[in-house]
C-alpha cells in the first residue's frame, strides 16, 4: 500500500472494507465507535479480519494486522494489535505493526491491551486490564486473569491458569496446566545493568514446568526452573532450581519432601 500523510489516524469501516484493509464474518456486533487504525507508526497498511459472530465493545482500537476468530468477544476500552515505538528490551522500536492473532472463542475483557505480533489460542479469556507486550503466545484454554504484565516474548501454553496482578517479565516461559497463584513475580536478570551494551548479559527468565503450582506472592528468580508438577508455597522466593514434583517453601525456599498424588 502506499504511504499517506494520514495513515495513523482512524478510518471508517465501510471505507477499509472499500479499500480491502477489513473483512467483517456475519453474525458481528461492532460498536459504532469501535476505532479502526489500518496503518502502523511507519504508514505501512496491514489488513483487519473479523471472522463470524464476534462482539466488539464500545471504543475498541483494532490495528491493522489484526486477526480475531470467530465467537470472540472483545470488551469495551480494549486495544488490539497495538505497535511498539520507543525504547524497550535493549533496543528502540520504530512503531512498525505485525500479525496479531486471536482464535475462536477468545475473550478480551474492558481495558486489555494487547500489542502486534502476538498470538492467542481458542478459548482463552484475557482479563480486565491485562497486558500482553510484543511476540507473546498463549495457548488454547487458557485463563489470564485481571492485571497481569506479561512482557516481551513470553511463551504461555495451553490451559493455564494464571490468577491477577502477577508479572511474567521477558522470555518467561510457562508450560502447559501451569497455575500461578496472584501476585507471582519473575526475574530475568541478574544485574539490574540497564542501557549500557557493553555490560548487559542476555536475560535469563525462568521456566515454569508443565503441570506446576506456584503460590500467591511468590518471587521466582532469574534462570530458575521450576520442575513438573511441583509446587511452590505462598510468599516463597525461589532461588534454585525445584525439581519435578517437590514441594518448596520458605525465603530462600527449601524442599519439603514430594507432591502427594
Amino acid at each position: 500500500m502506499p504511504h499517506s500523510t494520514e495513515t495513523t489516524e482512524p478510518q471508517s469501516a465501510a471505507e477499509l472494507m472499500h479499500a480491502g484493509l477489513l473483512q467483517i464474518g456475519p453474525g458481528c456486533r461492532l460498536h459504532p465507535t469501535v476505532v479502526f487504525m489500518p496503518a502502523d507508526l511507519r504508514g505501512e497498511f496491514r489488513p483487519t479480519v473479523i471472522g463470524g459472530y464476534v462482539t466488539v465493545g464500545a471504543y475498541a482500537v483494532l490495528h491493522g494486522g489484526l486477526t480475531v476468530g470467530e465467537r470472540a468477544y472483545i470488551g469495551h476500552h480494549t486495544i488490539l494489535g497495538e505497535p511498539e515505538y520507543g525504547y524497550a528490551v535493549r533496543g528502540y522500536h520504530a512503531g512498525a505493526g505485525a500479525d496479531t492473532v486471536l482464535g475462536n472463542g477468545v475473550i478480551v475483557r474492558a481495558g486489555a491491551i494487547v500489542y502486534a505480533g502476538v498470538a492467542v489460542g481458542d478459548d482463552t479469556t484475557i482479563g480486565h486490564h491485562t497486558l500482553l507486550r510484543t511476540g507473546v503466545t498463549v495457548g488454547t484454554a487458557s485463563q489470564l486473569a485481571a492485571n497481569l504484565t506479561v512482557e516481551r516474548r513470553v511463551r504461555i501454553g495451553s490451559h493455564v491458569r494464571c490468577s491477577p496482578g502477577s508479572l511474567l517479565t521477558a522470555d518467561t516461559v510457562v508450560s502447559d496446566r501451569v497455575f500461578l497463584g496472584a501476585g507471582v513475580r519473575t526475574i530475568n536478570d541478574k544485574q539490574l545493568i540497564w542501557r549500557d551494551a557493553e555490560r548487559e548479559m542476555p536475560l535469563n527468565p525462568p521456566v515454569f514446568g508443565e503441570g506446576c503450582k506456584v503460590g500467591t506472592g511468590a518471587v521466582v528468580l532469574a534462570g530458575v526452573t521450576v520442575g513438573r508438577n511441583a509446587l511452590v508455597g505462598a510468599g516463597s522466593v525461589v532461588t534454585h532450581d525445584v525439581t519435578d514434583d517437590t514441594v518448596v517453601y520458605g525465603v530462600p525456599a527449601v524442599s519439603h519432601g514430594r507432591v502427594a498424588r
